[in-house]
């Protein structure tokens, strides 16, 4: 059984730097909350059981367009990413919480709840070739080390100026 938007799986993440809490809505409508490590390797080994377990379609919803989740998962044929934009999720979120309490797993479940309801809003994500993937990071790596440069460079000027 597939939910209504044609997908076996919904999920949603809240992402950080060490480690993802995740909100998956199962088929029968039940849903689990977890936490996965922010590794490469364990996102591909959680994505892939999971696939392995429902064998159908799997959309995740996260609060980024680019970034180590996104990239981790966009390689899979059988995941659709749906971009949140994080002022929406803010603005769900004080509507459910006045104390405006932000809690990482309520997130992930605010995440899949726009994603579900308001499925005409929130676009899947284009996935890029791997190539163009990779071209797109170079180009921003670049761009951060000319930012370095321009920025120690007129720190040098600013300390030789002072003196």
């Amino acid at each position: 059984m597939t939910s209504k938007q044609g997908y076996e799986l919904n999920i949603g993440i809240d992402w950080a730097t060490n480690k993802h809490d995740v909100c998956i809505e199962f088929p029968d409508g039940k849903r689990s909350f977890d936490i996965i490590k922010a590794s490469p390797e364990y996102i591909d080994e959680w994505i892939t059981s999971l696939h392995q377990k429902y064998h159908g379609q799997i959309a995740v919803a996260v609060e980024l367009c680019k970034g180590p989740i996104v990239y981790a998962l966009q390689k899979y044929d059988f995941v659709t990413i749906f971009s949140i934009n994080p002022a929406m999720l803010a603005r769900y979120r004080t509507a459910f919480s006045t104390s405006g309490a932000k809690d990482d797993p309520t997130d992930a479940e605010l995440a899949l709840d726009i994603m579900l309801r308001y499925p005409e809003n929130i676009k899947p994500l284009h996935t890029q070739s791997v190539e163009i993937r990779k071209l797109a990071f170079l180009v921003e790596q670049r761009r951060r080390l000319v930012d370095d440069k321009k920025r120690y460079s007129n720190r040098i000027i600013n300390t030789l100026k002072q003196h």
